[in-house]
């Protein structure tokens, strides 16, 4: 829970970035997160995500821009477009499990993204199961 914590923050973090150009305050945002409670998350994580993507964006957009079919990567939805890209990221660059990476990311969009009707997350899934097999060599 710590690590899918992790994105989620992350997701936030670049969410703002993507839409004013600018990253946000994290102590701000950790009193908005926390209002309720401590909220627990691997604070190496959250940062090696949010610098890994922005340090390899033209890397993962690339990759992202291979496998996309029939769709624009900039027609997606901001959140979408972070979520991608945060998969990306990992699945290029850390060892965990890319199964476990697509898994987390489709949860995370269930719960940001996903208007009712699943239509993000099926897209998303489907997206990221390319990238995996592009990344694998399949």
């Amino acid at each position: 829970m710590r690590r899918n914590n992790s994105r989620i923050k992350a997701m936030m973090v670049l969410y703002n970035h993507e839409i004013t150009g600018e990253l946000i305050d994290i102590e701000y945002l950790n009193a908005i997160i926390d209002a309720d409670g401590a909220v627990p998350y691997d604070d190496d994580f959250f940062k090696e995500l949010v610098a890994g993507v922005l340090e390899n964006r033209d890397e993962i957009n690339r990759v992202i821009n291979l496998n996309i079919k029939n769709w624009s990567f900039s027609r997606l939805s901001a959140v979408d477009r972070v979520l991608i890209q945060i998969g990306v990221y990992e699945m290029l660059h850390t060892l965990t499990p890319k199964s476990i990476i697509i898994n987390e990311i489709i949860n995370i969009t269930h719960e940001y993204s996903d208007l009712g009707d699943k239509t993000s997350a099926r897209f998303n899934n489907r997206l990221l199961d390319e990238i995996r097999k592009y990344i694998d060599g399949e």
